[in-house]
């Protein structure tokens, strides 16, 4: 079980890390997961701040996670619970707990419907920058270590991730170490 201190420490591990741009840190989770959240409900015209590609960044960095939570085979209502527990604390209220409810509601059909491999291939389709699919393995990375110890098929989906993502060789293992790096000064 996850505790509720080691939720934050994962939320606050996903929303700090900064990539630098223009000279200022860059939180992409936290720039993609503003725009999701901003997204307009129903018919409103009113400007929301809404940027499509930006929310379909958000829903594959949340899609890497899910699929690595979903490697063994197994997520139950408990680990679903925790994992939409991590992505709404990871997003600082950005996104509501109903809408992160619905998401993971639809990747679960996604995956059911489509499996592992292609689920990796779609997601994958709208990155097209490098420090976009960085922040996608980066993520997954974080949740593949959840339990202290990557398991072979949370680290093949991670590969998966990184190919699909046209992340160069070893990426997985960087984006582990900086995890795992992350976590440890984090929790300190």
């Amino acid at each position: 079980m996850v505790t509720e201190d080691k939720i934050n420490l994962l939320a606050r591990v996903a929303k700090n890390h900064s990539p630098v741009a223009n000279g200022k840190p860059v939180s992409i989770l936290a720039l993609a997961a503003a725009s999701y959240g901003s997204q307009p409900e129903g018919d409103s015209t009113v400007p929301t701040g809404f940027d499509p590609a930006a929310a379909q960044l958000f829903e594959s960095i949340v899609e890497g996670a899910y699929l690595v939570a979903n490697a063994d085979g197994v997520f139950d209502a408990e680990e679903r619970k925790t994992f939409e527990r991590v992505v709404s604390v990871a997003c600082g209220g950005a996104v509501l707990p109903k809408h992160i409810e619905e998401l993971v509601g639809d990747l679960k059909g996604q995956l059911e419907e489509d499996g592992m491999e292609q689920r990796i291939a779609r997601l994958a389709e709208p990155i097209h920058k490098p420090e976009h699919a960085q922040e996608v393995l980066r993520i997954a990375a974080l949740i593949a270590q959840t339990s202290d110890d990557v398991s072979v098929v949370e680290r093949k989906v991670l590969e998966g991730l990184a190919t699909a993502c046209k992340l160069g060789p070893g990426a997985v293992d960087i984006a582990l170490r900086e995890v795992k790096e992350a976590l440890a000064r984090t929790g300190a």
